[in-house]
């Protein structure tokens, strides 16, 4: 069974800094794009990041604004893909979502082409 685990969301104030990180378990994914969606409340759910499978190639949702970095790595067989969020904004109060790509050697931008998602984690800054 194939998941994904998120860890590292919490409730911080407006510049501060987060780092969420995303492993995978079940399926190999290192020949697939890894990515982080948002989804605030009453809104659609937005790409943050995505990274394809050589790390050489990224994405960012434009209100990212050089804020965050993406960046991917094996460790103990398992894919893991991390977030690193600066200077954060209450605008970026989110449920943030990692996700996987089934079909190797892409990198798609829209969430309805990842086929794997973990459950979420809570980011909440204050202002």
């Amino acid at each position: 069974q194939v998941q994904l685990e998120e860890s590292g969301g919490g409730l911080v104030q407006a510049a501060d800094s987060l780092r969420l990180s995303c492993t995978a378990s079940g399926r190999d994914f290192t020949l697939n794009a890894m990515a982080w969606f948002r989804q605030a409340p009453g809104k659609a759910r937005e790409l943050v990041a995505s990274i394809d499978w050589s790390a050489r190639t990224t994405y960012y949702g434009d209100f990212v604004q050089g804020r965050f970095t993406i960046s991917r790595s094996k460790d103990n067989g398992k894919n893991t893909v991390d977030l690193r969020m600066n200077n954060l904004r209450p605008e970026d109060t989110a449920i943030y979502f990692c996700a996987a790509d089934d079909t190797p050697f892409k990198l798609p931008r829209s969430p309805s082409q990842y086929d794997y998602w973990g459950q979420g984690t809570q980011v909440t800054v204050s202002s």
